[in-house]
């Protein structure tokens, strides 16, 4: 354990060095090789950038300088994060972090991470008060955002900061033309796996588990999907023989549950080709079919052949501020402006869409964003200036915008019908 926790600092540290200067840590840990150490390294860095606002107090408040090199910098902040983790002991950490300053050649700061790592044992009473006095080291959020959501949510956007913070739950979703919830229940449980049922296919399984454990999932039996996402098929009042457009498809989990749900004949956008070929490989495992097209939606002239669709899924580009605790970097990249120049994409979205929608159908606006920017005043908006167009109540009766919590992600849904 002792040496898998130097490799894994060595190589987490430098990936959070790379994430904080702008890069993305999906496409970061893409990159990371097969090892013994590897989900180690997945759990400092998603930690540490989960717990950034924090780590970052901690730096500041225990070191009378920053050490210059960035690496080093970002070794300390995920040694802070392992300590807290309760994965370690306090030795390995504090040993471990000072043997990786070897590994990453960075001599020069073994007793620098030393003498702060010990500091903070020492000091770690005092320092838990003090971090209730700072928002951003409190809220694991930049002070922007934690703003926006307290004046958003009143009465619950403490609620919301903390669900953002907390690790992500794995649910299933039963491709109800393979197994009923019931039936699939029961697999589980015979390969040693609990769940409980939170929402009409969905499943949520007590903890997570490689989906080479799931029963029958290579046979598409079951998806990885968010309950919270799971929304949308059933929101979209699906029926048999209908014309459906999933306007901005990719990875393609809501275009596998539309097929599981109806017989529809459903074509499956996305501007960019080759994560079209995620789409492609998900519904094959499922077992089922949709015409693939590479375009932007909003060039119509582009991809639409002329016939209107009766169901239109618009799953709009967003800040993914509701699922950032699968995104934990998100929160520390995104800029104030960034909600609004999503706003302005949306609503270019809904106008072009809204010429292939049939008289009579139903358009879902789908985001996984917190930020009324983009939500309820994008589909103000749209509403204010579409003749024809008009909102209808959600299947469950429940309010467009639904906060993060510990069984689903942060989504906002809106259905809009136009007029026959």
């Amino acid at each position: 354990m002792k040496a898998s926790l130097a490799e894994a600092l060595k190589h987490a540290a430098p990936i959070v060095t790379r994430v904080v200067g702008g890069r993305s840590l999906a496409d970061e840990l893409v990159r990371l090789p097969e090892s013994e150490e590897r989900a180690a390294v997945v759990d400092l860095a998603h930690g540490t950038l989960r717990r950034f606002g924090r780590v970052q107090f901690l730096s500041r408040a225990l070191s009378h300088r920053e050490p210059a090199d960035e690496t080093v910098q970002a070794l300390l902040w995920c040694a802070l994060y392992a300590l807290d983790s309760g994965r370690y002991s306090e030795y390995t950490v504090v040993d471990q972090a000072v043997r990786a300053c070897t590994l990453l050649e960075k001599w020069n700061a073994k007793g620098y991470l030393n003498a702060v790592l010990r500091a903070y044992l020492r000091q770690r009473a005092s320092l838990e008060i003090r971090i209730q006095m700072d928002a951003e080291a409190r809220f694991q959020h930049p002070a922007w955002w934690i703003d926006a959501l307290r004046t958003a949510y009143p009465d619950s956007w403490e609620a919301a900061l903390l669900a953002g913070n907390t690790h992500p739950p794995m649910t299933l979703r039963v491709n109800r033309r393979r197994s009923s919830v019931a039936e699939y229940l029961a697999r589980l449980a015979g390969e040693g796996l609990s769940a409980r049922q939170v929402g009409p296919d969905a499943l949520l399984l007590e903890r997570p588990v490689p989906v080479s454990r799931l029963p029958g999932f290579a046979d598409g039996h079951a998806s990885v999907q968010d309950a919270g996402a799971q929304l949308a098929a059933g929101f979209l009042d699906l029926a048999p023989g209908q014309r459906v457009l999933d306007a901005c498809a990719a990875p393609g989990g809501k275009t596998g549950h539309i097929l599981e749900r109806a017989e529809v004949s459903l074509v499956a956008l996305d501007a960019d080709a080759s994560r079209l070929e995620r789409v492609q490989a998900n519904l094959a495992r499922l077992g089922s079919s949709a015409t693939l097209l590479a375009a932007d939606c909003t060039d119509l002239a582009a991809w639409w052949d002329g016939n209107p669709f009766d169901r239109i899924l618009a799953d709009v580009p967003c800040t993914a501020s509701g699922i950032v605790r699968r995104h934990p970097d998100l929160k520390w990249l995104r800029r104030p402006s960034d909600a609004g120049n999503f706003a302005t994409r949306q609503g270019g979205i809904l106008d072009a869409l809204w010429h292939a929608l049939a008289p009579g159908g139903k358009l879902l606006y789908v985001t996984c964003s917190v930020f009324p920017e983009e939500n309820g005043e994008v589909v103000d908006g749209f509403l204010n200036r579409t003749k024809g167009a008009h909102l209808l109540a959600l299947a469950d009766g429940a309010a467009s915008q639904r906060l993060p919590d510990g069984e689903r992600d942060g989504f906002y849904y809106a259905l809009i019908a136009r007029q026959a």
